[in-house]
């Protein structure tokens, strides 16, 4: 303990509250090295990893005229399902640009103005493969076969197709189709066929003998396979048909490679054995470049007649074919080249772009902090510099995997809400980053209070000590009055403000244990007072002695130590504080495990965010073990009786009108941890909520661009700071929600989405991984006695409380005010019923969360590596669920569970 005087209790005017004054008087040496060495090195290492995962990539160059394009005409925004076609003019533009690079043309169909494209095509000197669409619908596919009929004669229509993958379709049967193809062939004397894949082919001979060439599809991104064996695919269907029809002439009408959509697993093929189904087909622009480019120049040796499927890519085609069916062109929907025919491919050519973006993002968020923050230690900067590039990097490559998509006005809302959600974690990421490296790397100054022994003689305030109670257990409020009698201060009186309890059994023997304790102790029974806690508590300031200068408020199952006013009091000699705070503490952490994880999560935030609040004057004031200044309590208008966490709100007030505050990490009083994890998670939703209610009311004193309200920038950050992590569990809450249900509609719609990896993966496993590492690591730096087990423990505990602090937050957004919730103390045991009934929501979503992982594991379209990516997502966001279920098992079976370490006394020590 510390021997001091008043003077001793002026804080070093040049610690961080003055971030301009330690702007001034900072090492120049230092923030010099910082620039021009230390933080190049950060950010050339992080282009140096973009660089790394955009390679150039390499393959045969091809530099000759292609065969034949598949061409369907549609332009961004139309769609022949919903009859928006393209108009001549446009048509026209798009055969322009084809001629000269390719050699013919392969349609499929011959209505709508598609029957102009032969003579449209015949300008620029391209040949065309007509074709006619062949479906369920009779009408339209005699208006098809009759357009047919009409356009087949042209000079440029080399060849004739009736149907494309009609029967791949079961649009009608076989007997059907060649039906339509004997019509035409009466008509028509240039070959006619239809398109059909491989096994269509294999499956019907007698259509083979109807046509007078096979049109064959050969996709082997349908089929999964690898990248590295997709020509040689293409070319041993070839072969395959040939040995099954050696007369029938071959033409590849489809060919190629999608540039996006779904990883699609091998699948099994007739002829191959098993053992030799691995690998899967990634659709990617690096895959594409390389299919074509080694098909190209095999088909030319190989003299094949073929269509690359297909020249523009067709936005419209994903709701009919899923994700990959927009992404087939060799030229984009804008009409862009998607890659070069030579030299090196990107897959993303523009990463050097969104690469330089977070980089320079990150640049200027560790400038400003190493300008703003010189109290912070070398390494605490380097830290932080390499944080924000990772989490600019992150937020960069989310971005860039958008890039090329072709968005509906649907998918425009859905990902602008995915980045503003990931901008704002990366918000919450960055605060958690900073008090990370400024609790380990901190150049301490001298707001560093410790229990203050005054000299003798010094004089002494009186203090009215308020104990609200509310339906409370008779006996543990007697022992709390007992311990207050015992204090070793001599000017003091003690007011109990029973609020509302109802049962006189309950209420009347604290009066008489008031009574026997004698005059400093008075007792006050109020019935149908509104208001709640800080209702009473007013009534309190109002029965307050005249004399007392000083108001402590503690909670009715906290026993004090008998130097607790003597050892705090004293801080009040400096006029400017308005309230002087010790840690919460309990004294049961030793009873159960569940209490000890309830335990050693209370202890972090006593000991390291206070703490390092503390530093700059912005402790959260909490309504037990607190001593205010009544004059300043009166001065700011008391206890607030709107707020739910009337405490914290009390405390920003009093800083709003200037008055300083005390932190003493020391523990002085041990209260009760909750019997029951109903009541611990509720005691959370209430801090949650309340904090909600006190940032609304204070907004105009709490946003970091306001310049009135009487907050200090540092103020304003750590309030803003602290609740942070809240805010961001009710986003994550909804990326939960959102995450569960595009699982569902992608095992409803395999083939209709794309899981949007890159927009959840490092929101969910990456802000994880950072929160688990920096809890374990400040845990074992502030919070002493604390095994590494207990700490776990205590992780454990948070994580559970994560569901209840998300919608805590969500509701305090859209409504104004919640009942006051009263922590029960002294709780029976719950039953094994309550295991689930007290998270029935968490065990909801973590039902959902399994089930669907189980789900995407057992379906074979969700066979491929993304698709385990996003299960991972799935596991990483059950995990505060998972957590919640299994520490109410821990409160309701203490037998099962037993501690496996040392007992807590319920002494929070502090880490000094």
């Amino acid at each position: 303990m510390d021997n001091a005087s008043p003077e001793s209790l002026e804080p070093n005017p040049d610690f961080p509250d003055n971030p301009q004054r330690l702007s001034r008087k900072g090492s120049l040496a230092r923030i010099a090295g910082f620039l021009v060495f230390v933080l190049p090195i950060v950010i050339l290492a992080n282009l140096a990893i973009w660089a790394a995962f955009n390679q150039p990539h390499d393959a045969e160059a091809w530099t000759g005229e292609i065969v034949g394009f598949s061409y369907s005409p549609y332009q961004i925004n139309q769609d022949p399902t919903k009859n928006i076609n393209p108009t001549s003019d446009q048509i026209a533009s798009d055969l322009r640009l084809l001629s000269g690079s390719v050699q013919a043309i392969r349609t499929y169909s011959v209505i709508r103005g598609q029957e102009n494209i032969p003579d449209l095509a015949a300008q620029d000197g391209l040949s065309v493969a007509v074709g006619a669409w062949i479906n369920a619908d009779k009408a339209r596919n005699a208006e098809e076969v009759a357009n047919l009929i009409k356009v087949a004669p042209k000079r440029n229509v080399v060849r004739v197709l009736v149907g494309n993958e009609s029967l791949l379709r079961n649009d009608l049967p076989v007997g059907d189709l060649i039906n339509y193809i004997r019509e035409v062939k009466k008509s028509v004397w240039k070959p006619v066929s239809t398109a059909e894949p491989p096994h269509i082919w294999l499956k019907y001979p007698e259509l083979v003998k109807e046509v007078d060439y096979i049109g064959v599809q050969i996709l082997p991104y349908w089929e999964g396979i690898p990248i590295n064996q997709a020509v040689d695919a293409v070319f041993e269907r070839v072969d395959e048909l040939h040995k099954a029809y050696p007369d029938k002439p071959i033409v590849i009408t489809e060919v190629g490679w999608p540039s996006r959509g779904k990883i699609i697993p091998r699948k099994p093929y007739p002829g191959i054995p098993e053992a030799e189904l691995s690998g899967e087909a990634v659709p990617s622009l690096v895959n594409q470049a390389t299919f074509m480019r080694e098909f190209l120049n095999r088909a030319k040796d190989a003299d094949l007649t073929y269509y690359v499927m297909e020249a523009f890519d067709q936005p419209w085609k994903a709701s009919e074919e899923g994700a990959a069916g927009s992404y087939w062109g060799i030229y984009n929907a804008e009409r862009q080249p998607k890659f070069p025919m030579k030299g090196s491919i990107s897959e993303a050519p523009q990463w050097r772009m969104w690469a330089s973006i977070a980089a320079g993002l990150a640049l200027v968020l560790a400038v400003v902090f190493m300008l703003i923050r010189q109290h912070v230690k070398t390494v605490g900067v380097v830290i932080f510099t390499i944080v924000t590039q990772v989490a600019a990097s992150a937020l960069a490559w989310a971005g860039l995997s958008v890039t090329g998509l072709y968005l509906s006005s649907v998918d425009t809302v859905v990902w602008s809400f995915l980045f503003l959600a990931q901008g704002l974690l990366l918000v919450v990421l960055l605060a958690e980053a900073i008090e990370f490296v400024e609790v380990i790397w901190t150049r301490h100054g001298e707001r560093h209070f410790k229990p203050f022994e005054p000299a003798e003689g010094y004089p002494s305030h009186k203090v009215s000590i308020h104990v609200p109670i509310h339906n409370e257990p008779p006996e543990m409020v007697r022992d709390t009055l007992i311990a207050l009698s015992k204090l070793d201060y001599p000017n003091f009186e003690v007011l109990v403000l029973d609020n509302n309890t109802t049962d006189p059994r309950v209420w009347q023997p604290v009066r008489e244990v008031c009574s026997q304790l004698g005059d400093r102790f008075r007792f006050f029974h109020l019935e149908n007072w509104p208001g709640f806690k800080a209702g009473a508590l007013n009534y309190g300031l109002k029965m307050t002695a005249k004399d007392a200068d000083i108001v402590a408020v503690i909670d009715s199952d906290y026993q004090v130590s008998p130097d607790w006013l003597r050892m705090m009091v004293p801080y009040f000699a400096k006029h400017d504080v308005a309230f002087v705070q010790s840690p919460q503490d309990y004294r049961d952490g030793h009873e159960s495990l569940f209490k000890n994880m309830c335990y050693w999560e209370y202890a972090g935030f006593f000991h390291i965010g206070m703490v390092q609040r503390n530093y700059f004057n912005a402790v959260i004031q909490h309504g037990t073990m607190t001593l205010v200044r009544k004059s300043a309590l009166e001065k700011v208008g008391a206890w607030a009786e709107w707020c739910i966490c009337e405490d914290a709100e009390l405390g920003i007030k009093l800083y709003r009108a200037g008055y300083d505050s005390v932190y003493v990490n020391h523990s002085f009083g041990k209260g009760l941890t909750p019997d029951t994890l109903a009541g611990y998670i509720g005691q959370r939703f209430r801090w949650a909520y309340g904090a909600v209610q006190i940032v609304k009311h204070h907004w105009d004193a709490l946003a970091p661009w306001s310049r009135k309200g009487g907050l200090t920038a540092a103020q304003r950050y750590y309030f803003l700071a602290g609740w942070l992590p809240w805010f961001a569990d009710g986003l994550a809450l909804l990326f939960t929600t959102a995450s569960i249900g595009l699982s569902a509609f992608a095992l409803y719609e395999p083939k209709m989405v794309q899981l949007p990896v890159a927009a959840f993966l490092i929101p969910t496993i990456g802000s994880f991984a950072f929160k688990f590492i920096r809890s374990l690591w400040l845990y074992a730096v502030r919070v002493k006695n604390c095994s590494f087990i207990e700490s776990l423990g205590a992780g454990v505990a948070a994580l559970a409380l994560t569901h209840t602090v998300a919608k805590a937050m969500l509701n305090g957004m859209v409504t104004s005010g919640k009942p006051f919730f009263r922590t029960p103390k002294c709780e029976d045991k719950p039953p094994l019923a309550a295991a689930l009934i007290q998270v029935r929501e968490e065990a909801v979503m973590l039902t959902a969360l399994w089930g669907l992982a189980l789900a995407f594991l057992l379906n074979q379209d969700f066979s491929d590596s993304l698709s385990r990516l996003w299960v991972a997502v799935l596991l990483v966001q059950s995990v505060p669920y998972a957590a919640a279920v299994l520490l109410s098992f821990i409160n309701v079976l203490p037998a099962i569970f037993k501690r496996g370490t040392p007992a807590a006394t319920g002494a929070l020590s502090p880490a000094e």
